[in-house]
């Protein structure tokens, strides 16, 4: 039988009789970019100058693009806010895919850290069009040649 001190509850995971665990911020940061990126609707992440570097880093091998580009934390000792600047996907409802992306994210930072989220505050700052990715894969037709 467990003693109530070691007991685990929403707001005292983190500390009992045998210790404190700590958990930085990009840890939480990491946890809630993940839990976010898993909404469909959700088509990217950070403001434009944000995702042109992303894009640019994507390519530089060896390298990876960041779960927390666009999520910012403020992690205390019981409790975190957290604060996302997303590009939604055109036609996806705006304020369902917010309450989505916040459900997924308070659920995944409280079961997975301990903490208890006191908000999730979504940021939209651009749509994704279907436009957006025409041409994108294709390479510029060669000009003719003069004979």
């Amino acid at each position: 039988m467990t003693t109530p001190a070691t007991t685990p509850k929403a707001t005292g995971a983190l500390e009992s009789t045998q210790g404190k665990t700590t958990i930085a911020d990009a840890v939480v940061a990491k946890v809630a970019g993940l839990a976010a990126r898993e909404v469909n609707g959700v088509y990217g992440f950070g403001g434009s100058a944000a995702r042109a570097f992303g894009a640019i880093t994507e390519r530089i091998p060896g390298s990876r693009s960041s779960v927390t580009q666009g999520v910012s934390v403020e992690v205390g000792e019981r409790q975190a806010a957290v604060d996302l600047t997303i590009v939604v996907e055109y036609g996806v409802a705006i304020a369902e895919l917010a309450r989505s992306v916040r459900r997924n994210v308070i659920s995944a930072v409280e079961r997975m850290t301990g903490l208890e989220v006191t908000e999730v505050n979504v940021d939209v700052v651009d749509l994704h069009l279907p436009s957006d990715d025409d041409g994108a894969d294709e390479t510029p037709a060669e000009p003719a040649r003069v004979r």
